[in-house]
C-alpha cells in the first residue's frame, strides 16, 4: 500500500461570516466520518483542520495565500484508488469551491 497525503484547500472564511449552527456542524462531521469509513484500515491520520498558515522563505516570512484548509493521510493500493476517494468527499460539497489536492508520499532513500 501507498501513502497519499489529501490537502484540502477552501477560500478563507469572511470575519463577518455566521459561524454553522451546532446540528450542522453535527451533519458535517457526520460526512467525514462516513467517508473515513469507506477508507476503512486505509486511514493513516484523519488529520485535523489548519488555520493562519504562513509562508517562510529565505526574504522572510508572510501570510500564505494558498488556503490549506486541513490534510489527511491515507494508504490505498494506488493513486486511482486514492483519486477514486478524494471524488466522493464531503469536502468538495462544501460552499465556496472547496477542492483537494491527492499527492503521493515519496520513500526517503536510506530511511
Amino acid at each position: 500500500m501507498t501513502k497519499f497525503v489529501l490537502v484540502y484547500h477552501a477560500p478563507q472564511t469572511p470575519a463577518e461570516a455566521t459561524p454553522p449552527s451546532p446540528e450542522e456542524v453535527q451533519q458535517m462531521m457526520g460526512a467525514w466520518m462516513q467517508w473515513a469509513e469507506k477508507v476503512g484500515p486505509g486511514m493513516v491520520d484523519f488529520g485535523t483542520p489548519l488555520a493562519g498558515g504562513v509562508r517562510v522563505t529565505p526574504q522572510g516570512v508572510t501570510p500564505s495565500t494558498n488556503e490549506v484548509a486541513g490534510y489527511t493521510i491515507i494508504e490505498a493500493e494506488s493513486a486511482d484508488a486514492a483519486l477514486e476517494l478524494a471524488k466522493v468527499h464531503p469536502h468538495l460539497s462544501m460552499p465556496g469551491g472547496c477542492s483537494i489536492e491527492v499527492h503521493e508520499a515519496q520513500a526517503v532513500p536510506g530511511m
